[in-house]
């Protein structure tokens, strides 16, 4: 069954620095049948102000936001207050993320760095192999899977995060 789709009309709000809107109730009560849940990230899918979109609803502070990205709405941070035509769906497509290959090796090559992944929850090893999946230069993809596998060593941060 295909999802149901809704539209409708927000203002873009700011939180932080994080361009969002907030979704009607009925929007989301529907979604959350959909999917089958309302607790955690829930993948949906759309269009804003007529091009496409993936995202994920998240709840911060109470409430379920449909956060704006600059991918999403160019220069999104400064559109604040500005009116926008949101159509939105449950996704439930699969949204994996393959390990990079060289971050797949130097886990392999590192008992410790090996063991010290598997034991992050899934939402953490997501973040980092998400994290290297996103870069684009041969150069910063080896910068940083150093820097992850220092941090699964206990060396340093990476990606904000502390030490595990």
């Amino acid at each position: 069954m295909k999802p149901t789709q809704h539209k409708f009309s927000a203002d873009i709000k700011i939180i932080g620095i994080n361009p969002y809107v907030s979704v009607p109730e009925p929007v989301l009560k529907s979604i959350f049948l959909e999917a089958k849940r309302d607790k955690g990230p829930i993948p949906i899918r759309g269009l804003i102000n007529k091009n496409p979109y993936l995202q994920t609803l998240v709840k911060y502070a109470g409430e379920w936001r449909l956060y704006i990205n600059t991918k999403m709405l160019e220069q999104s941070p400064k559109r604040i207050g500005e009116k926008i035509v949101v159509v939105i769906s449950f996704d439930p497509e699969e949204r994996r993320i393959e390990m990079h290959p060289a971050l797949k090796e130097a886990i392999g090559h590192s008992k410790t760095a090996k063991s010290v992944f598997e034991q992050l929850p899934p939402s953490r090893q997501k973040e980092i192999v998400r994290y290297i999946s996103h870069l684009k230069s041969e150069e910063k993809i080896m910068e940083n899977v150093t820097r992850a596998i220092n941090f699964l060593l206990g060396k340093e941060r990476f990606a904000g995060r502390d030490k595990p």
